[in-house]
């Protein structure tokens, strides 16, 4: 298989499987239903536990502000091409268990499964699925050029601007550092890495979030006498 041919079949989301968010601070962007990923999933690999599947790692509860709590959930996605399964492709997702609205707080009882959901969407990203809802301004191989031209002559709601999924972007927490990448000093961590990038905590956007998280992951799997240091005592000497 060619480096870009399941990318390439799978980034084309029909219509009828998108859906505008009209209000609120995500108005403008675009949900993906869920069901279609599955589809896509059983398309390309087979029957959901024969040609591909999910392993729940962990569930957890994160305090945000004004009360309101969200349920966090990491997995890892598996597919099979031929008689090989591949490696692990990782998603974390997330959900409002706990959400403040006009009359009050409201208690989510199914925000582990919106958050299980958000989760897998995470990992078809990295499979290319749905790519041109997230990255509109690629070109295909059917248009021969990137889509900036074609985006200026679309009306502001419609799908070929960036857009990006309600929940995908999801900001890293103090909690994520500790119980997901092991992190021992979360604060000093956080302290080091404003310091090395030269942006603060709270502006780092989805990129710079992506690439502290990539950094992140490979440093815990390598598990090398570089990340006891990072763990224990961060300093300037970080990899990226």
């Amino acid at each position: 298989m060619e480096n870009l041919e399941l990318y390439n079949a799978v980034r084309e989301v029909p219509k009828e499987a998108q859906k505008a968010i009209g209000a609120g601070r995500l108005k403008g962007m675009t949900d993906i239903n869920p069901m279609w990923r599955i589809k896509v999933l059983t398309e390309q690999f087979g029957i959901c536990g024969l040609g591909w599947y999910t392993e729940i790692i962990k569930t957890w509860l994160e305090t945000g502000a004004n009360g309101e709590i969200t349920a966090n959930v990491e997995i890892r996605l598996y597919i099979k091409k031929g008689n090989d399964w591949s490696r692990p492709i990782q998603g974390i997702g997330g959900s409002k268990f706990v959400a403040k609205e006009t009359n009050g707080l409201y208690t989510d009882d199914e925000c582990y499964k919106k958050a299980y959901t958000d989760a897998v969407s995470v990992a078809c990203k990295a499979l290319g699925i749905g790519a041109d809802v997230y990255f509109a301004k690629d070109s295909t191989k059917y248009d021969g050029a990137p889509k900036e031209a074609a985006s200026a002559a679309q009306k502001p709601n419609q799908t070929a601007e960036p857009v990006r999924k309600a929940d995908e972007f999801k900001r890293l927490t103090k909690s994520e550092l500790v119980q997901v990448y092991g992190v021992k000093n979360a604060e000093a961590t956080l302290a080091a890495l404003e310091k090395k990038l030269g942006v603060a905590f709270k502006d780092w956007d989805a990129e710079t979030t992506e690439k502290v998280r990539e950094t992140l992951e490979k440093m815990k799997k390598k598990n090398t006498e570089e990340m006891e240091k990072y763990r224990n005592e961060p300093d300037d000497d970080l990899p990226f």
